[in-house]
């Protein structure tokens, strides 16, 4: 095999690398420390929202996380997000049923955080208040209260 008739697998292999190395730019770790959380109450679940549309929906959510509470701290780890802006809502599972859970008039009955720890009038805050820019892998701390 000649030089020249490496030359178009060479180039190949570099476009290829070129590819992996610019979608991994993109994936992004967004790493949580919970403050507030007890080791013997169940563990932290965690949405991701990446717009007003779908804040609070479930469904809508671009992931979700779930760490076993580990004392007062407890670190959540989301990883392979592309950079954007997003906004968390995450409670403490404290009976372990999978759900939060809320009293008659929809107030919940477990703790409950935002990211920035925003927190709402009269019900939960809205999507800009809880909003982060992702751009780089960024740890974040939220207080559950």
């Amino acid at each position: 095999m000649t030089a020249l008739n490496l030359l178009p697998a060479a180039r190949a292999l570099a476009l290829a690398g070129a590819c992996l190395a610019l979608g991994n730019a993109y994936a992004l770790d967004l790493t949580v420390e919970v403050n507030n959380t007890k080791a013997d109450k169940g563990p932290v679940l965690a949405a991701v929202y990446g717009s007003a549309d779908g804040w609070l929906k479930f469904s809508k959510a671009v992931q979700s996380g779930m760490a076993p509470a580990s004392g007062a701290k407890t670190v959540l780890v989301l990883r392979d997000l592309p950079a954007g802006s997003y906004a968390l809502s995450l409670y403490q599972d404290e009976n372990g049923n999978g759900k939060l859970d809320t009293n008659l008039v929809g107030m919940p009955e477990e703790r409950t955080g935002f990211s920035r720890d925003a927190q709402g009038n009269m019900g939960p805050p809205r999507f800009q208040d809880a909003a982060i820019e992702l751009q780089q892998d960024t740890t974040i701390t939220i207080q559950l209260r």
